[in-house]
């Protein structure tokens, strides 16, 4: 480090910063943002596959996913229904229409083993996202 910069954390802590608190809940809200941060496309898309297990609707999706606390889709419900569009196309899971006009969807084999691959690889970073544009 450059001897100019040394010190400017201690210097900042008694000056800049001396009377700088942070209450609870600004801090419960700071945590909160940095762990939305950390939601990859990857952790989404994998989360979303795992729901997909089981039968389920859009709005199902959407609700799980929320109490996951991924929020990627909050007010944007649009974007999953954009992306359960395009596993539809590449075949990674089925969408079936009920009397009611409700559609389901749940992962088929060639899902069922992607999701497989990304679970065993998911520790090592394994990228999703490549699996779905290659």
């Amino acid at each position: 480090m450059e001897d100019r910069l040394k010190g400017l954390k201690k210097a900042m802590k008694n000056t800049l910063f001396k009377e700088l608190q942070f209450q609870d809940e600004h801090k419960f809200h700071i945590i909160k943002k940095i762990q939305q941060e950390q939601e990859t496309d990857e952790m989404v898309l994998l989360a979303l596959l795992q729901l997909l297990t089981s039968q389920r609707t859009g709005f199902e999706l959407a609700e799980s996913l929320r109490a996951r606390s991924i929020q990627k889709f909050e007010e944007k419900e649009g974007f999953l229904y954009t992306l359960l569009h395009r596993l539809e196309q590449k075949q990674y899971i089925t969408g079936q229409w009920t009397e009611a006009e409700e559609k389901y969807y749940q992962l088929n084999d060639k899902g069922r083993k992607l999701l497989q691959k990304a679970e065993k690889q998911t520790k090592s970073k394994y990228a999703l996202k490549e699996l779905l544009e290659g």
